[in-house]
């Protein structure tokens, strides 16, 4: 069984003992006269309890298409158990109402099924649930705060030293064989510099170290880089896309968002918030979104070296 199904196990258990404790401390539906017979039924109610919740886990997944992955955040978690207690609910209700019906009536007559017992049952159920619902929201809230930490502090440690490990030479593509060797200062310059072209004549030439991020302006692409001790931001008329093939040999620059390109190489840090992220670019100080899209890609690059 895997660590996501074995984590899916123990919170719908545990959801189960805890509605089944707050029925067996308040006894409602005449369980009082049952005596210690009380708790048998309690137990039965449990185990039937943990079917319904697997019932609601399979809907949840195999219908509604919401799989239980441990990748997509907190707030993807939370809403997710949100959805699992709109469906659960009722379901358990339904179950305990028929469970009052047939098994519970014999000694209690007013067990017999009924609207009034539908919604008494839907209340004291919805009343767990909700008090089940704050738990494991303050739960995973805190949990995943304490990894997303966790994370972002393995992640800025990479991203150093991956800064460290690629100098200015290693960011460029290499110059082809069969052109002729130009002397060393002219080679020094077209191993950092690279031309961008769009669909004008337009010509926006780029020091591929000093490059900083690439934006997605309508028609347009910003090209922000570091020169001569100022950004300096240039407008050209393509798409991302033709600017990232134009910058593919380069494997410091990753697209992080439909409308961004960065240079990890100009990266500061690396900042994450309840399951989004941001790069923050030296010298602008601009932040710099990563979509849920790109995030695994943008990770994989941070830790390539």
């Amino acid at each position: 069984m895997s660590g996501e199904k074995k984590q899916t196990v123990t919170i719908r258990v545990i959801s189960v003992c805890f509605a089944v404790l707050v029925l067996a401390i308040f006894k409602p539906f005449g369980l009082e006269a049952w005596q210690w017979q009380a708790y048998a039924h309690l137990l039965a109610i449990g185990v039937l309890g943990v079917v319904v919740c697997f019932v609601s886990e399979a809907i949840l997944r195999y219908v509604l298409r919401k799989p239980g992955s441990l990748d997509r955040g907190v707030n993807y978690i939370i809403r997710r158990n949100l959805w699992f207690q709109l469906i659960n609910t009722p379901l358990v209700t339904i179950m305990i109402c028929l469970y009052r019906h047939f098994v519970l009536s014999d000694m209690v007559e007013a067990n017999r099924l009924s609207w009034g017992n539908f919604f008494e049952t839907l209340v004291t159920m919805a009343f767990c649930s909700f008090l089940i619902g704050l738990y494991w929201r303050f739960k995973f809230r805190s949990r995943y705060l304490a990894a997303e930490l966790e994370e972002t502090k393995h992640m800025n440690e990479q991203l150093r030293r991956l800064q460290q490990e690629t100098p200015p030479q290693e960011m460029a593509a290499a110059v082809p064989d069969h052109e002729q060797q130009p002397s060393p200062t002219v080679e020094a310059q077209l191993l950092t510099t690279i031309d961008l072209t769009g669909s004008t004549s337009d010509v926006v030439t780029v020091c591929v170290p000093n490059l900083l991020y690439v934006e997605s302006v309508g028609n347009y692409v910003k090209v922000m880089q570091w020169h001569e001790g100022k950004v300096v931001g240039d407008m050209l008329r393509a798409t991302s896309k033709q600017v990232e093939e134009r910058l593919r040999d380069y494997p410091t620059i990753v697209r992080c968002h439909r409308a961004f390109l960065v240079n990890l190489a100009q990266v500061e840090k690396v900042v994450s918030k309840s399951g989004t992220m941001q790069l923050l670019v030296k010298h602008s100080n601009d932040a710099i979104p990563v979509s849920r899209s790109n995030m695994a890609s943008v990770k994989q690059a941070i830790a390539q070296r």
